[in-house]
């Protein structure tokens, strides 16, 4: 994921106190506001395709006017940011610009989302201001300012090329006093993904703009606005806005008072270090918006949205294509995590509330220690107790004449005796039984199976199942031979990473242990305690996804195969 940075700044913190998590969150902090603004209205000439107006004086006059339309905005309320902790009462401070004589203004959706008071400051003077409509999918909002009327700018309608001659505007650092810097268009269409929104591409350009600098216009020489500064690589001198064809559609939608792609959060991807967990963590939360009814809270952590893991690569995308996906009014099932009180809770956007359906220790999700109470949180290690339900698995079944998915509910795993049974009474089935509350990248994973039928049948361990792109498995069977495969969703296929056998497997009514372990490329098998292959696989590139266990019936039944033990570890 490219380093990129908001550029909103905290102008104090009244009080912080730190969340006793320790999960090893890669993020970034709050990203700053984009800005949309409506037809030019202004007795002006529409501009043409020029990096700079005829003459310096006027180029001067130009730019002294885009002043009197740039505002800077001051955001207060109570927040849990994920580097800082809790926030009470803090202020924050982004910019933005006037779109319309009336006091429309543009800025971005992370700086005004989940705020208790906006104040604007418009050469020198102080006004009050409130929301109209947010995206956070592309981090733009829409904010209108008491009184009027105001100054406003244009849109730049030339072509935006590479070398086009820019200044950013705005007021960076939390202070007072406007800033212009000055610089080239650098790339038309850079990477739009980040950790708090989700564009297809942006303006990239090296106009400097620093924290503060949020939803303030990137701007031509002849005054038009040509994007909406809200990110950095700093250490490339590289700065990122949102183009106009890009904002203006979605700011025509939000100056009728609606939000679009947004359920009412100021959220923040995060991702573990070593990438086995992820989510969307929620900083703010708008009041009266679905996420509030439906019962998140600052600090939550939004894990899954309809099934779906979100944030597995560091950014927004899949969150912000599944609210694309969907109308505003669509019902969509969420899992919650909630880290302050080591709480996993489901529900649904528009439809049930969230409630409380697994309680786990809050040790963090890079913990080595498998813990045996079968409350590890999500990401962490994690030890089964076949004793208990199997809530937190769910089955799915292969023909294995056709590799097509079947439903047949007298195949499923159930407990029994503090094992978890599979008995196949059919043919050429293959029963996957995976955990669902967490997602893995590196991972091991130790099971012991007993084999209490006939010996036509093979256990299997397999990681990074994702349904979109498939899996890995380690697959032994009761007479010895091994196998390691990739599975793909795109051929619904299994492919060879390694064929073999093994003498170590105690054939016919026997307990047998396992191990599989995923790390990077490497996959390694172990049978009874000894390293049976390890193998590089170079072909498929399965990077994430869920965990489990598998049993398989061929030609001879019955198959009665009992999972006696089935742990998760992290390399």
């Amino acid at each position: 994921m490219k380093a990129y940075r908001p550029f909103f700044v905290i102008l104090s913190l009244v009080l912080i106190v730190g969340l006793a998590c320790s999960i090893g969150i890669n993020t970034t902090s709050t990203p700053t506001q984009e800005g949309k603004t409506t037809s030019p209205t202004a007795e002006q000439s529409s501009p043409q395709a020029t990096t700079a107006p005829q003459s310096a004086e006027g180029a001067i006059n130009k730019l002294t006017d885009v002043e009197k339309a740039v505002v800077q905005i001051v955001s207060q309320g109570t927040f849990i940011d994920p580097q800082v902790g809790l926030v009470v009462n803090g202020a924050g401070s982004g910019s933005g610009f006037i779109i319309d004589p009336s006091g429309i203004a543009v800025t971005n959706n992370h700086v005004v989302t989940g705020s208790a008071l906006l104040t604007v400051y418009l050469n020198g003077e102080k006004h009050n201001a409130q929301i109209l409509g947010a995206s956070e999918c592309a981090d733009l909002a829409v904010i209108k300012i008491d009184g009027g009327p105001y100054p406003y700018l244009q849109w730049y309608s030339g072509p935006i090329q590479t070398g086009l001659e820019v200044y950013a505007a705005g007021f960076p650092l939390g202070e007072p006093q406007f800033s212009l810097t000055k610089g080239i268009i650098s790339k038309e269409k850079a990477d739009g993904q980040t950790t708090w929104n989700s564009l297809d591409h942006v303006l990239m350009h090296d106009a400097t703009i620093n924290p503060g600098n949020s939803g303030g216009p990137l701007i031509s020489g002849d005054g038009k606005v040509i994007g909406i500064n809200y990110s950095a690589i700093k250490s490339a001198n590289q700065y990122f806005a949102i183009d106009e064809t890009t904002a203006q559609p979605v700011i025509t939608q939000l100056e009728t008072g609606k939000d679009i792609e947004s359920i009412g959060i100021n959220g923040t991807a995060v991702r573990s270090d070593d990438g086995s967990f992820s989510g969307i963590w929620v900083a703010s939360v708008k009041s009266g918006s679905p996420a509030d009814w439906t019962g998140i809270k600052p600090g939550d952590i939004i894990y899954q949205m309809e099934g779906l893991v979100l944030s597995t690569d560091g950014t927004m995308k899949d969150y912000c294509s599944i609210l694309r996906t969907h109308k505003p009014s669509d019902t969509l099932s969420l899992t919650v995590i909630r880290y302050a009180s080591g709480e996993l809770l489901e529900g649904q956007l528009n439809g049930r509330a969230l409630t409380v359906t697994k309680k786990f220790n809050v040790s963090g999700g890079n913990s080595n220690n498998t813990n045996n109470n079968n409350n590890a949180a999500p990401g962490a290690a994690y030890t089964a107790d076949f004793t208990k339900d199997i809530g937190d698995y769910e089955s799915f079944i292969l023909d294995g004449s056709t590799s097509q998915q079947i439903q047949d509910k007298s195949l499923l795993p159930f407990v029994k005796n503090g094992a978890l049974e599979f008995n196949l009474n059919q043919k050429d089935k293959y029963v996957y039984t995976y955990y669902k509350p967490a997602t893995y990248s590196d991972v091991r994973l130790d099971m012991t199976a007993e084999n209490r039928g006939k010996n036509n049948n093979s256990v299997s361990l397999f990681c990074r199942y994702s349904p979109d792109d498939g899996w890995y498995e380690a697959n032994v069977n009761n007479n010895g031979m091994l196998s390691i495969l990739a599975y793909t969703m795109s051929d619904h296929s299994y492919h060879n990473v390694y064929n073999g056998a093994s003498t170590l497997i105690k054939t016919g009514i026997n307990a047998n242990t396992y191990a599989f372990t995923c790390k990077g490329q490497i996959l390694t098998l172990e049978i009874n305690g000894k390293v049976v292959k390890e193998i590089k696989d170079v072909h498929y590139n399965l990077k994430s996804g869920l965990v489990g266990m598998s049993v398989s019936s061929y030609n001879v039944l019955p198959i009665i195969v009992d999972i006696q033990s089935f742990s998760i570890s992290l390399p």
